[in-house]
């Protein structure tokens, strides 16, 4: 099975940030900074505590929500060119080969460690920190369908 194609900058952003939301450790910071925030929220409109600890909740959920919904992903894709190049990718029994106009570059199957699909991409993991991202625009349903088969035999 083959398939061409480019990426779109909005896309690979919101891919960037369905990556950092599946992670474990991200998840449970985002939670118990909310959860700090909303104590610190409720101690201060009780007057228990003084402004300053709701400010700083506050400050770091909105720090922590910018660097992960914004800051991050958008430089990740400035610093990667990946994002800006036309590949087409052949997915077969025993391998996948992504070529370039710069080459080509084979992938055995053992290489991966996972897959996930998000709106709009296969995400195909090497390791927790690295992966590769297959869009799924111009990709017809049947075609979609196969390769979700494909990567569900192949990485489980």
């Amino acid at each position: 099975m083959q398939y061409s194609f480019s990426y779109d900058k909005r896309k690979v952003i919101q891919a960037l940030r369905y990556h950092f939301v599946q992670k474990q450790d991200l998840r449970i910071l985002i939670v118990l900074v909310n959860v700090f925030a909303i104590v610190s929220g409720i101690l201060f409109y009780t007057k228990k505590i003084r402004p300053e600890p709701f400010l700083l909740g506050s400050l770091i959920w909105l720090v922590l929500m910018a660097s992960f919904w914004y800051f991050l992903p958008n430089t990740i894709y400035k610093r990667s060119a990946t994002f800006k190049e036309s590949f087409i990718i052949d997915f077969r029994d025993t391998d996948i080969k992504l070529e370039s106009e710069h080459g080509y570059v084979l992938w055995k199957w053992t290489q991966f460690s996972k897959f996930f699909e998000s709106p709009h991409f296969f995400h195909l993991y090497f390791d927790a920190r690295s992966f590769f991202l297959i869009p799924k625009d111009n990709m017809g349903d049947e075609m979609r369908h196969e390769l979700r088969g494909l990567l569900k035999s192949k990485l489980g």
